[in-house]
C-alpha cells in the first residue's frame, strides 16, 4: 500500500550530521572525527534529557551546549571563532548522496527535533522540495514523545496509517512506529533493531531502495 505522504527526519536521515567533520579536522588536527562523534552522541541525549525533565530548550541552543561540552570532554580549546564557524556548519550539511524524493508517492514533509533557526536555513540551500518543513520547536518537546508525530498527522492532514515515517536513526524510527506510522528505517550502519518492543515495518540499507519498496 503506498502511502498518502512521506514524512522524513532531517538530521542523519538527508543531511549527513559528520559532514563537520572537516572544518572540526581543520580545528584540531586528528581529533575531527572523534569530536563530531562526541558533539552528535551528547546533541541527542541533550534532547532526551531535556524532554524528561520538561525543560525544552531550541535544538540550536543543545547543538551550541553540547559542543561546548564535547570540547571540553575532549581537551580542545574552543574560541569564540571556531564555535561560530562550527555552529555555522550546521546550517550547509551536506546531503547523502544517496537521497532522491523524485518518483516518491505522496505529500512530503520533515518532521525534525531542528529549531527553525536552523532547520530553515539548511532546507533552503538544500534545494529538496516539501510541502511541508515541522520542527519540535511548536510543541516544546522532542522525538520520540508521541505528540510530535502527531504533529505530522494535524498539519498534513493524512491519517498515521497512511503515513510513511522514514529515517536512519533506530530509536526515532521505533518511536514513529510506536504511534502507529508505516516506518522505514534507513540502517546504514548495519546495526541491530533497539530492543524496545516494536520493529521498523522495513529495514533498507540506503534512501535509494525506498523507491523500490514503494513501487
Amino acid at each position: 500500500m503506498k502511502p498518502d505522504a512521506l514524512v522524513f527526519d532531517a538530521y542523519g536521515t538527508l543531511f549527513d550530521v559528520h559532514s563537520v567533520v572537516r572544518r572540526c579536522e581543520e580545528c584540531w588536527p586528528g581529533k575531527g572525527a572523534a569530536l563530531s562523534a562526541a558533539w552528535r552522541s551528547k546533541q541527542l541525549e541533550y534532547t532526551w534529557l531535556r524532554s524528561l525533565m520538561r525543560a525544552y530548550r531550541p535544538f540550536s541552543e543543545l547543538t551550541r551546549d553540547a559542543l561546548e561540552q564535547s570540547c571540553e570532554m575532549l581537551g580542545l580549546p574552543l574560541s569564540p571563532a571556531q564555535e561560530e564557524q562550527l555552529m555555522g556548519e550546521y546550517l550547509r550539511l551536506a546531503i547523502f548522496p544517496d537521497v532522491a524524493l523524485q518518483g516518491l508517492p505522496g505529500k512530503k514533509a520533515i518532521l525534525s527535533n531542528g529549531s527553525p533557526d536552523m532547520l530553515d536555513p539548511l532546507v533552503k540551500q538544500s534545494g529538496l522540495s516539501f510541502d511541508a518543513v515541522l520542527s519540535v520547536d511548536e510543541l516544546k518537546v522532542y522525538k520520540p514523545a508521541p505528540e510530535v508525530y502527531a504533529l505530522a498527522v494535524k498539519r498534513l492532514g493524512v491519517t498515521a496509517d497512511r503515513i510513511g515515517f522514514v529515517s536512519s536513526n533506530c530509536w526515532d524510527a521505533i518511536g514513529a512506529r510506536n504511534f502507529g506510522f508505516r516506518v522505514f528505517w534507513i540502517n546504514r550502519g548495519g546495526v541491530p533493531v533497539d530492543r524496545l518492543g516494536v520493529r521498523p515495518d522495513a529495514v533498507l540499507k540506503t534512501f535509494g531502495e525506498l523507491r523500490e519498496v514503494l513501487r
